[in-house]
């Protein structure tokens, strides 16, 4: 699509409610992991950079076998056991280098993102220039989501306790809104998830 849009995709997760690497679980013909970052690169992001933290030995495995197909390298947040999720997005927005204007954010175990979903996000970023892209099902924020350049600089500088909802709340009124489906609301946590929704 363009090299402007690169993704982060958050894959640093301990996996404690499914009670295995939820990651390299079968999806298909491929794993987890193996769905999420097909679907991204077949919407055109031609950088995919996967946070790694548990699990870190089979998630990296991982993603040294999916790039010999896709473009995506791994980056690890040492801080992933105590950092939250905000910890991965900064040790992320920290490996993605000068080339991008904005990056995706996803979640590495939402395989049932739509290729059509990250489409319109960043059709709507190259439309709009907007700071904050976020798709919407029944006026409910979702993944993946968008955030400019112009932003970084802050979601590096914030404090751990700083969760990015509270962060993304603060800016609301600058926020470009895409319509999807309910899939951008779906993830796998528990083997009830997974049993539920497994293709």
């Amino acid at each position: 699509m363009t090299r402007e849009i690169s993704t982060i995709l958050l894959a640093a997760g301990q996996s404690s409610r499914m009670g295995q690497p939820k990651l390299v679980l079968p999806w298909g013909k491929t794993t987890v992991l193996g769905q999420v970052v097909a679907t991204f690169a077949a919407a055109g992001i031609e950088d995919i950079l996967v946070v790694t933290g548990g699990a870190r030995d089979q998630i990296e495995t991982a993603v040294t076998l999916l790039a010999k197909t896709y473009p995506v390298r791994g980056i690890y947040n040492p801080n992933h056991d105590r950092g939250e999720m905000l910890s991965s997005i900064q040790a992320g927005l920290a490996g993605l280098g000068a080339m991008p204007h904005a990056t995706l954010i996803g979640l590495g175990d939402q395989p049932q993102v739509r290729e059509e979903t990250i489409r319109a996000i960043c059709a709507a970023y190259l439309r709009t220039e907007a700071r904050l892209v976020f798709p919407s099902f029944e006026n409910r924020r979702g993944h993946p989501w968008l955030a400019s350049r112009p932003f970084w600089a802050e979601v590096m500088a914030l404090p751990q306790s700083t969760t990015p909802r509270q962060f993304i709340n603060s800016y609301t009124g600058q926020i470009e809104y895409v319509q999807a489906d309910e899939s951008i609301l779906q993830d796998l946590d528990t083997p009830e998830d997974y049993s539920r929704q497994r293709p």
